[in-house]
């Protein structure tokens, strides 16, 4: 049986019991009483008899102004001071006005003070990027959150996050205070400095909506959505949430995933043609692996999110294990799979092949047993798309023959596999040119000396680089974030490794062999992006 909670009836029980109350405490008072439930809300109010803080002390309102045929009148509750009704009887009597007071409920004294003195919509001033060692602004927005009620703090911290784009909140336990950060095109920025009290409501607040312990001994995961209003328009915000003890407390990271199914689209990741061009033909084919490798953070989950958006339609049936499931999907059955209570992602594997899926994306490939069930589930008519942790496309394709072995069986397995780096990109209305000095161009001779010959070579002669230049609107030079592909189509000359053809399968080797093919690495591609003046080589080199 189902108990459903009717909130209007228990506020409106809570009402009559109050009114009962006064109505009892008046007649012992000897002091007329009024019910104002049928008037509260469209009487006329009386500005200008008494101020706003008079009325919250001395818990009375004005009903009534007088005029020739009637008193003025006064609403007053249990709590108003009897010196007050008596020194306001002497001042009207003295200028000669008739003053009458009414008892009434405290909930009709807070109704009508919600008309008197109805509450202002606050406007903090937004969170802003603190530059290094800008310690000014730390505390314009240390002071800000200190300033925000309670009951809004957490949700002004995440509407913040939002509108500056940032893919993390970091709150950290320090010995002298609480850190808040934030990581914005891929890199962290400190925000504020908070004390324990806001900490305890913004803990309090994650744990109750993100369904997890703020004081477990133990690493915790939860996940929350929050609605965000941005200029009228409403999106929802996934929130990933990590929380871990530490010395001075538990600290916690939220991860912020923009739940805009119209964003997760190829053509939005503006991947360069060529690169674009082989994502397309592979994912066409109805049998085959392609894999994702990268750092987290690095965007792999939104470009395979993208993919399974673009082969979405109605004559497929696609389906994915995640753990934990980043973005919902329209039309894409997806699957939970908690590792952390003992299943895994191999024998989840094996028991959704049998719903005769035509497309299967698998969060992660973390153990042989998964990569060797992606594997046979792709030589057997599925597209199995995966993602994998390894610094390029060439580790992860010796990593995968370490756990699957050399077999003549696999060699077609695997058709492709992406390394992908995020770099932040210039900003084109502020950045610079500047001349690059003889150890910079030599340097980028040396990386692009063996471009492919259908790569599009730069004159290396002469050549320019960028560096980015603050403004208002972008305090460190750069907006967004750009794809950095290193794409390792796995052709016959690959395959070798896989079939146990040559003996020696070190990520170097396997390199080597895909750039003879025609692969552009993580660096050449990095490197081509700064001279093109959408990064710098500082940015490659951090990211790379």
């Amino acid at each position: 049986m189902m108990l459903v909670v009717d909130e209007d009836k228990i506020q409106a029980q809570r009402r009559e019991s109050d009114e009962n109350a006064t109505r009892q405490r008046a007649a012992i008072l000897g002091v007329q009483y009024m019910d104002l439930r049928p008037l509260e809300n469209s009487m006329p109010l009386v500005p200008g008899a008494l101020e706003i803080q008079q009325m919250y002390q001395g818990r009375i309102v004005p009903l009534t102004a007088g005029s020739e045929d009637r008193s003025w009148q006064f609403g007053i509750t249990t709590q108003t001071p009897q010196s007050l009704v008596r020194s306001m009887e002497q001042e009207y009597n003295q200028s000669g006005r008739a003053i009458q007071f009414v008892m009434i409920s405290g909930s009709a004294f807070k109704m009508l003070m919600r008309r008197y003195d109805p509450p202002k919509e606050v406007v903090y001033d937004d969170i802003k990027i603190a530059k290094a060692g800008d310690s000014d602004t730390i505390g314009q927005v240390s002071e800000t959150l200190s300033t925000v009620s309670s009951d809004k703090v957490f949700d002004f911290l995440l509407d913040q996050a939002d509108k500056l784009g940032a893919s993390d909140i970091h709150i950290e336990s320090q010995r002298d205070g609480i850190r808040i950060r934030m990581r914005v095109d891929g890199a962290l920025h400190p925000v504020a400095k908070l004390d324990t009290d806001k900490y305890r409501v913004i803990m309090g607040a994650l744990g109750s909506r993100a369904n997890i312990s703020t004081a477990a001994k133990e690493p915790q995961s939860g996940h929350m959505q929050v609605d965000i209003n941005r200029d009228g328009n409403m999106h929802t915000l996934n929130l990933r949430v990590e929380t871990v003890p530490t010395m001075y407390g538990q600290d916690a990271v939220l991860r912020l995933f923009n739940f805009d199914e119209s964003l997760l689209s190829l053509d939005r990741l503006d991947i360069p043609q060529k690169e674009r061009s082989v994502i397309d033909e592979i994912i066409s084919h109805p049998r085959g692996m392609v894999l994702m490798v990268g750092p987290t953070g690095s965007g792999k989950s939104t470009t395979l999110y993208s993919m399974l958006n673009a082969l979405n339609t109605t004559d497929k049936k696609i389906l994915t294990l995640e753990d934990p499931i980043e973005y919902g999907l329209e039309g894409i059955t997806q699957i939970p799979i908690d590792t952390s209570e003992g299943a895994s992602f191999g024998d989840a594997l094996r028991s959704v092949l049998r719903l005769d899926p035509d497309i299967v994306m698998v969060g992660e490939i973390r153990d042989q047993d998964t990569a060797k069930t992606a594997i046979q589930a792709s030589i057997t008519g599925h597209l199995v798309l995966s993602s994998f942790h390894a610094n390029s496309s060439s580790a992860a394709f010796s990593r995968m023959i370490d756990l699957v072995g050399q077999n003549p069986i696999f060699s077609t397995a695997i058709r492709l596999v992406i390394a992908q780096r995020l770099v932040r990109r210039l900003d084109d209305a502020t950045k610079k040119e500047v001349e690059p000095d003889e150890t910079t161009k030599n340097w980028v001779r040396e990386v692009l000396e063996d471009l492919p010959e259908d790569a599009k070579k730069p004159n290396l002669d002469d050549f320019k680089l960028y560096e980015p230049v603050p403004s208002d609107d972008n305090p460190f030079g750069y907006t967004g974030r750009i794809v950095l592909m290193e794409q390792l189509v796995v052709n016959e000359e690959v395959q070798k490794f896989l079939r146990g053809d040559v003996a020696d399968v070190h990520a170097e080797v396997i390199e080597e062999t895909a750039k003879k093919n025609g692969m552009v690495t993580l660096l050449q591609t990095g490197v081509l992006a700064a001279l093109r003046g959408e990064t710098t080589l500082d940015e490659v080199n951090r990211v790379i």
